[in-house]
């Protein structure tokens, strides 16, 4: 993948290694150039000066060929714009954006932009929403044979009732977010737009649990 980033702070610049330690390219955007000494002398990315959220300096650091973007400067505005534009300009389908305030968080929640709030933030949290999805899993026990993972609920599922993704799916549902809430799903609560779901998954059955979630329901 190539990731553009936001921010050089020191969720920026975690993020920025941690995505190269797994061998994905990545451009890193910020306004002030002597931020760039916190990702060290082995970063082997671009490195941008600039304001984030301007096309040209975006276009500048691959936004083009980006397969995600993650805003995670200190400012919420700054972090909103560039998230909208990195969307809704270029159509980068994975955005992830750094909001302080849960009320902004969950607005832009509901236009598809992935938001984290500073209460509940890691760079490792970012890191699972860029990647593919099941390729890094949020928790894997000791054994190695019970993974969990967080995921948007996929457009094929919603409508559909939380029971029927488990059964297909061979996962279970832990625990649902939904407009900013944990809920726990109970047998008849119907998948909302928006929904991340903590799916707890057998090692073994993952493979099988992401192919059904793309394909979606199978009819009765």
């Amino acid at each position: 993948m190539h990731v553009v980033i936001m921010g050089c702070g020191r969720v920026g610049s975690t993020l920025a290694n941690s995505l190269e330690d797994r061998n994905h390219t990545v451009s890193i955007i910020d306004s002030e150039p002597d931020a760039f000494r916190r990702l060290g002398p082995a970063f082997n990315g671009d490195k941008v000066a600039g304001i984030g959220f301007d096309q040209q300096v975006m276009e500048k650091a691959g936004i083009r060929r980006a397969d995600a973007f993650a805003a995670v400067s200190s400012g919420d505005n700054s972090n909103i714009i560039a998230a909208r534009v990195a969307r809704e300009t270029f159509g980068i389908q994975q955005v992830v954006a750094r909001i302080y305030d849960p009320g902004r968080a969950e607005v832009y929640q509901r236009l598809g932009i992935t938001t984290v709030a500073t209460v509940k933030w890691t760079a490792d949290q970012v890191l699972r929403r860029i990647l593919p999805a099941g390729a890094e899993p949020d928790f894997r026990d000791p054994s190695g044979t019970i993974r969990v993972d967080h995921i948007t609920v996929p457009e094929v599922w919603i409508g559909s009732r939380t029971i029927d993704l488990q059964v297909q799916s061979r996962s279970r549902i832990a625990w649902i977010d939904r407009l900013g809430e944990g809920m726990l799903p109970v047998r008849e609560t119907v998948l909302q737009e928006g929904d991340m779901l903590h799916l707890v998954i057998r090692e073994e059955n993952a493979a099988h649990t992401y192919e059904r979630l793309e394909n979606g329901p199978e009819e009765n």
